[in-house]
């Protein structure tokens, strides 16, 4: 078996390519309306996670329906013909199982893990929510306030705060930088109709990926699927093949970085600096990924040594990425006393040049590398990351690799691609986001004094 699969564009319906790794058996059908449906076949679990996902997220909300997604994914949990909100909850919490959902930018994707015994019920279950909710019209405005609750409780965040801001800030008025949530303001003004609309044009066959990982038979699934997905009404075309993945869109990037700061009467200030990053399918995200191991990414990382362990100035450092179809994000947080924001916001610019100006040393290359790859072992040890993997190979990368050939890509990573990455994500106009008790523009302040060297 090769140690990466390319998983192609669509596939006529019935193709069906297969991959082992590690004991387990990985398999990817395509079938009638253009359904994907990809599995890990894990022996000795005895549990499993099953996910239906859809290509579409918060980016892809047209004026009028700025808030749509999110707002979907709350209302498929409130009802379906077959069932109400009550019977949806039981189903779960009769068999201990756990139900949820995600919205992202770019996908959502509704989930549960279940006993072996049970995946056929949260099969039927997820698939009947995705294919025929109601969307009923009291159970909307019901939702509307909870949502906002939900924004109100994420405001009351500063980290969470920073973080929503951040993106704003990096991305501007790009599709990217809006609120995955939406708005208190487009959450009460979006209506009913724009929802169901939304609900309509982008839940589809040709759109639905269907994942699965742990104690499932892979053709057992595709039945369960198709039996579903038909009892909810969706009439599935014989020759439908998959949509497209997404590709670049029209919509242009800022080329300038911006400062925000935010009030707040918080004991802390939440600092965020950072740039523009990489697209999901640059082939440096594993320089990427040790680049942001090494920089603040645990205990031995740059940031946490430099700025907890040497000046005590934080409890909380780190690096992070985000990556979407032809954008990201590269961010360097802290949280500390307002009164040493400025030298905080000086030390993070400080640490990401540092990497740009000399290579990491051999070991501090050998420990980014050995972090990275633990981290990525350990986290597919369960049922639900591992589900989550195969969608997002499905949905973002096209192309699906053994967790041997992933680890590969990492440890052939060297200290001068890393450090070239570096200098160019060193160079891009950064963007600054301070969150605090601050009575006048500190970020703007502030930002200058980061600009590369």
């Amino acid at each position: 078996m090769p140690e990466a699969l390319p998983l192609g564009p669509a596939g006529e319906p019935g193709t069906e390519i297969s991959l082992e790794q590690d004991g387990s058996v990985i398999r990817r059908s395509v079938l009638p309306g253009g359904i994907r449906v990809l599995s890990e076949a894990m022996p000795a679990q005895r549990s499993a996670t099953i996910g239906a996902w859809v290509a579409v997220g918060s980016r892809d909300e047209t004026d009028g329906h700025h808030g749509s997604t999110h707002f979907l994914e709350h209302l498929l949990f409130k009802g379906t013909p077959r069932r109400d909100a009550m019977d949806i909850a039981v189903a779960f919490d009769a068999v201990g199982g756990e139900a949820n959902a995600a919205t992202g930018k770019e996908h959502t994707c509704y989930y549960a893990r279940v006993l072996d015994a049970d995946l056929p019920m949260a099969v039927d279950v997820i698939t009947d929510m995705v294919t025929s909710a109601l969307l009923d019209a009291e159970e909307f405005e019901t939702e509307r306030g909870v949502i906002l609750e939900e924004l109100a409780m994420a405001g009351d965040d500063p980290v969470d705060v920073a973080h929503e801001q951040f993106a704003t800030a990096v991305l501007g008025p790009h599709p990217l930088g809006r609120p995955i949530g939406g708005t208190p303001a487009t959450i009460r003004g979006v209506p009913r109709e724009a929802v169901l609309e939304h609900y309509r044009r982008t839940y589809v066959p040709s759109e639905l990926v269907v994942t699965a990982a742990g104690a499932v038979d892979h053709d057992e699934l595709c039945r369960q699927v198709l039996e579903a997905v038909r009892a909810g009404g969706w009439e599935l075309d014989p020759a439908g093949v998959p949509a497209e993945r997404r590709s670049a869109g029209d919509d242009a990037l800022p080329t300038e970085g911006r400062a925000l700061t935010l009030r707040r009467t918080t004991e802390q200030a939440n600092v965020i600096l950072g740039c523009q990053g990489l697209p999901a399918g640059d082939d440096r995200r594993w320089a990427l990924s040790v680049l942001m191991t090494a920089l603040g990414g645990g205990m031995s990382s740059r940031l946490f040594q430099e700025i907890r362990e040497r000046r005590g100035l934080a409890y909380s450092t780190y690096a992070f990425a985000s990556s979407y179809a032809e954008a990201g994000t590269v961010g360097l947080y802290a949280g500390c006393a307002p009164e040493n924001t400025a030298q905080v916001v000086e030390l993070l610019g400080e640490e990401l040049d540092r990497i740009a100006a000399a290579p990491l040393p051999a070991e501090e290359l050998e420990r980014a590398i050995g972090q990275l790859s633990g981290n990525l072992v350990l986290g597919l040890e369960d049922t639900g990351s591992r589900m989550s993997r195969l969608g997002r190979a499905e949905i973002v990368h096209g192309e699906l690799t053994t967790v041997a050939e992933t680890l590969d890509r990492v440890a052939a990573v060297t200290a001068e691609q890393v450090q070239e990455l570096a200098v160019e994500l060193a160079a891009k106009p950064r963007s600054l986001v301070v969150v605090g008790p601050f009575e006048h523009d500190l970020a703007g302040q502030l930002l200058s004094a980061t600009a590369a060297p």
